[in-house]
């Protein structure tokens, strides 16, 4: 060729080894990372075949760091943690503890320094944001109690990355690492003791979140908002992308603060203004390039020779992450009164790692902290345990259902709800010929204001205890516990309820609350809430008055405001019969 194209070989081979091996994983039911983390396996140097530029490939891959982590920040919720805070925070915490101490006691066995063997568990113990919420949402169960959870308890590990590779190179003389690539990291000298390292690292992070706080929040909305003034869709791209990589890398240089930080940061200032939304769909096409080369740049950092040389540490590492990991947040969830069944999804959400313990390992091992072999053992279980997880989420309605069969064990593992289950005596009297609903998100709170507006007699079963004790605060009737409970059902009478609703998305809890109304009122009509035409036949046969499917209600309602348009006189009865009911191939 007549000029250097290694650039765009590197980029070429990626992005096509990774689209050809992704589009495999898809068709075999599996999560595209693996068939990206693959396409970096194979053009790596440890198989044979083309090798692409390390060096660029690391570059391309510091691109999708950052992207991922302005994705990441611009998707940042604090309406979502604070919603879940009482479990989420202290639930992530203790996790990442455990499976810390973990990975430490494990390593040292191996004959590891302790230092090393607490970054290593570090790296194991979060899990992969962008495979948990694929999970939640193919299983309909992302906008549910224990979806909300999951989501909250990944952001605080997400949070506590954050911090982690903030402090890391500060802390590395003193974990064992590199003192010089510690120093260099933090932009300073090595020599200086810990509590200086640390201090002068707190000052500096805390000059840049005020710079952003303060201006950054102005400054950046303004700036966008100028550009949207202009009309052009190029020129927003384009300021979003500088927003994201300017403060990156201006956050590196200024501040001596990670490249991860400083978009992370970029992505939460701009989720703040009016155009956080045309933001994330701009941005959307080049973060999910960058983040493919990410991971394949990350897939070519393994050696898939430890297989057979660490055959044993591999499968340590597979079951910290699959075992250790999930027994610990089982029963942190249940020691906060929650169900078996949300300790299991919380549980199956865990067990699996990725993104963010690439990008720890990564800096991990630029700073002497953990040797290369540590990085191949953690993208191995990486591959190894998202390859799995889906199977995990199975098995969860399996072992629910011989938990079922098996009370004892049921009740031997769940604390007694005895703390607000009771209701007022006036409103305990009133409850008969009522309507138990179940659920008050964006669809079972609307129904239960208008359930007050035409004075039907109703309780609501809540399973958050924020989201209970706000509802009470507005002054409805509200029973705190997990609806699939023959407990928490009695305390609301649902043996004297004409009607039961089920507004929670989750399909497990629409079955068991099915199941368990006919227990207490075999007379008891049930109205559910499902995701798909199968679910609803399925739940009618088992005895429900109604499962409404969520995309043909919005159906119907489309087809009214269309029909009401073009002033067509229709019976909406048989419309709505015709679009519920007929199957869209049909």
């Amino acid at each position: 060729m007549p000029h250097d194209v290694t650039l765009l070989t590197t980029i070429a081979a990626g992005l096509g080894l990774a689209f050809g091996l992704g589009l495999l994983a898809a068709r075999l039911k599996l999560p595209p990372l693996i068939g990206y983390l693959l396409a970096g396996v194979i053009a790596g140097p440890f198989t044979p075949g083309f090798v692409a530029d390390a060096g660029l490939a690391s570059q391309l891959a510091e691109i999708g760091v950052i992207l991922l982590m302005f994705g990441v920040g611009l998707h940042f919720s604090i309406a979502d943690l604070l919603a879940v805070r009482g479990i989420a925070v202290p639930g992530a915490v203790a996790q990442i503890a455990a499976a810390t101490v973990l990975g430490a006691l494990v390593s040292h066995l191996w004959g590891w320094s302790w230092g090393t063997g607490i970054v290593f568990g570090l790296c194991l113990s979060v899990a992969s944001t962008v495979v948990l919420l694929r999970a939640l949402e193919d299983r309909g169960i992302l906008d549910s109690i224990d979806g909300r959870i999951a989501v909250g308890w990944l952001i605080v590990e997400d949070l506590v990355t954050v911090l982690a590779l903030v402090m890391l190179p500060a802390l590395a003389g003193a974990l064992g690492g590199s003192e010089a690539a510690g120093a260099a990291a933090q932009g300073g000298a090595a020599g200086r003791s810990l509590f200086a390292t640390l201090g002068i690292t707190v000052l500096k992070v805390a000059g840049f979140l005020v710079l952003m706080l303060v201006f950054g929040r102005r400054v950046v909305p303004w700036l966008l908002g100028r550009v949207v003034g202009t009309g052009s869709r190029e020129l927003f791209t384009l300021a979003v992308l500088a927003v994201a990589l300017g403060i990156a890398v201006g956050a590196a240089a200024l501040f001596d603060v990670s490249f991860a930080l400083g978009a992370f940061f970029a992505g939460v200032i701009v989720s703040e203004s009016d155009f956080s939304h045309e933001a994330a769909t701009n941005a959307l096409p080049l973060q999910d390039a960058f983040a493919v080369l990410f991971f394949v740049s990350v897939g070519m950092l393994f050696d898939p020779a430890i297989i057979v040389r660490q055959p044993l540490e591999l499968l340590a590492v597979v079951l910290i992450v699959m075992i250790g990991k999930s027994i610990a947040a089982f029963f942190i969830v249940l020691a906060f009164r929650y169900s078996v069944h949300t300790a299991l999804t919380i549980s199956a959400s865990l067990a699996q790692i990725g993104e963010f313990s690439f990008i720890l390992a990564a800096l991990a091992v630029a700073l002497g902290l953990i040797p290369p072999a540590a990085q191949s053992l953690v993208v191995a279980g990486a591959l190894i345990s998202i390859t799995l997880n889906p199977f995990v989420f199975n098995a969860i309605d399996p072992v629910m259902r011989w938990l079922e069969s098996r009370r004892d064990v049921v009740g031997a593992l769940e604390r007694p709800v005895t703390l607000d289950t009771a209701l007022p005596v006036e409103t305990d009297q009133r409850l008969h010929d009522h309507v138990v609903l179940v659920g008050s998100g964006r669809v079972g709170e609307p129904v239960a204001r208008e359930l007050i507006e035409h004075d039907i007699p109703y309780v609501v079963i809540e399973a958050s205890r924020d989201v209970a004790e706000r509802l009470r605060s507005q002054g409805f009737t509200v029973i705190l516990g997990d609806a699939t409970r023959l407990d928490v059902l009695q305390a609301a009478h649902l043996d004297s309820a004409r009607l039961v609703i089920v507004a929670a998305p989750d399909a497990y809890q629409a079955r068991v609350m099915l199941a368990r109304a006919h227990q207490l009122n075999p007379g008891v009509e049930v109205i559910l809430r499902t995701h798909s035409d199968e679910e609803r036949q399925f739940l009618e046969e088992m005895g429900a008055a109604r499962a409404l499917v969520s995309e043909r209600e919005l159906a119907v309602s489309l087809t009214r405001e269309a029909l009401r348009r073009f002033e067509v006189d229709a019976d909406m009865e048989k419309v709505a019969a015709r679009t519920l009911y007929t199957h869209p191939s049909g």
